[in-house]
């Protein structure tokens, strides 16, 4: 079953009531009193200063594992929370995560590229814009990626796909609105990660010292292209804001239902994660050699411009 994913943009109290998430809004034009079972529940964004949430709800939503993303200044995912123990199995997994050998994680390194690229190409050629250069480096991906195919498959991408366009974090519309997904996108990697008993710090590939979620980082590289299609239909449509309207957030957590192929069963890919973390940990464990990550699926997103 797909979680829910909780918005909160306006003046708001949280509190545990009845074993549920009691929400209590309050705006200028009305007053809304609702409850949602915590099992429902896959993460909560708090987006507005005035949101009051007590220590009662917090650890209700971390026993059922949901992500609680804290939005700064600049109404953007700045924070996240995750439970400690994720997993009956945690100090086991992590043993075999952490103990992983350099030439698993090379190998590891060069699925998940190959994957990404792969989307990528699903991306564009739903678009009918070509593909020719991205099938080449997708074939030479080598262990580890040494030689940085995936740079070179992101530059061609994002110049085929919105040509003038330079993906930059701190560029100009749409890179806002991929910033928002990928944050989003992140979170729930990591939310992911930590249910399969892994620590989001232990990277097959990033390693930044100052990173907390290097393994999220790294997981969340061929679920990249599902933002970047929801952006693009928002773009071609003129949904762009030059700064992220709530309407514009709203559209951004669609991602969170978006439906991918996870071998040969479909499924939202806030479910399908858990079979992308779950299968990694058999990786490191010698059980599977391929982590399972999803292709997209673009017959129901693509739309031509009106």
């Amino acid at each position: 079953m797909i979680k829910k994913t909780l918005y909160f943009a306006n003046p708001t109290y949280l509190k545990l009531q009845n074993k549920q998430l009691h929400i209590h809004v309050k705006t200028p034009v009305r007053e809304t009193k609702v409850s949602r079972a915590m099992e429902d529940i896959g993460m909560v964004i708090l987006d507005n200063p005035r949101i009051t949430i007590t220590h009662n709800a917090i650890k209700a939503l971390q026993h059922n594992n949901v992500a609680i993303i804290s939005c700064d200044d600049k109404r953007m995912p700045h924070s996240i929370m995750l439970p400690m123990e994720g997993h009956t199995l945690q100090s086991e997994r992590m043993r075999v995560q952490i103990t992983a050998s350099i030439p698993l994680k090379k190998n590891l390194w060069q699925q998940t590229v190959i994957a990404k690229i792969n989307n990528q190409i699903r991306v564009l050629e739903a678009l009918d814009k070509p593909v020719k250069r991205l099938y080449v480096l997708k074939k030479n991906v080598s262990s580890g990626d040494s030689e940085n195919r995936e740079g070179q498959a992101a530059a061609y991408y994002w110049k085929t796909l919105i040509p003038g366009f330079v993906r930059d974090r701190y560029g100009e519309v749409p890179n806002n609105l991929l910033n928002y997904g990928y944050a989003i996108l992140r979170s729930m990697v990591a939310r992911a990660v930590v249910s399969s008993g892994l620590h989001p710090t232990f990277g097959i590939y990033h390693h930044n010292k100052y990173n907390a979620y290097c393994l999220a980082d790294d997981l969340m590289e061929p679920f990249r292209p599902f933002v970047d299609l929801l952006v693009y239909q928002m773009y071609i449509h003129d949904q762009i804001d030059t700064f992220l309207s709530t309407t514009s957030k709203q559209k951004l957590l669609a991602l969170c239902a978006m439906d991918g192929l996870f071998g040969r069963r479909k499924s939202p890919i806030m479910v399908g994660m858990s079979q992308t973390s779950s299968s990694l940990y058999q990786c490191y464990a010698g059980k599977k050699r391929k982590i399972v990550y999803p292709q997209v699926i673009t017959s129901n997103y693509v739309t031509q411009p009106s």
